[in-house]
């Protein structure tokens, strides 16, 4: 059994990995931390070792929080939505969890492309999260 998490360093992803967490733990499974990047020309030197960074903290909280974990760092070129569809389906995960962003009247007629794309083609059941105080 295993959870995949969709994590960013934004209100939503850090939502999104707490409610994972809590459900990896519940269920006494594994918990899989997708961080994608489209990499090339849109990832500077500065932003890689930010995200590297970012993913280091997160890796000290789940080691602190006494889940079973890995965290995958992906820079293949490809959608969010992509790499956690791909990681879904080879590990056969449980279920996927993705953050949720507030949107303006006009943007609930349309939900995020990745967000639509995973809840839309996912192998398994997702929860989808918002971030605390909405």
């Amino acid at each position: 059994m295993s959870v995949v998490v969709g994590y960013v360093a934004t209100p939503e992803g850090r939502a999104a990995l707490r409610h994972a967490v809590r459900e990896c733990l519940l269920r006494n499974t594994d918990l899989v931390v997708i961080s994608s990047n489209r990499g090339g020309r849109d990832l500077g030197g500065a932003d890689a070792v930010r995200y590297e960074e970012e993913l280091a903290e997160v890796r000290a909280q789940l080691q602190r929080d006494g889940v079973r974990f890995q965290v995958r760092q992906l820079v293949r070129g490809k959608d969010p939505a992509e790499d956690l569809i791909a990681v879904a389906e080879e590990i056969k995960a449980d279920f996927i969890v993705i953050g949720l962003r507030r949107r303006t009247p006009v943007g609930k007629l349309i939900l995020g492309s990745n967000a639509q794309r995973i809840l839309l083609e996912a192998p398994c059941p997702v929860l989808a999260v918002k971030a605390d105080g909405e």
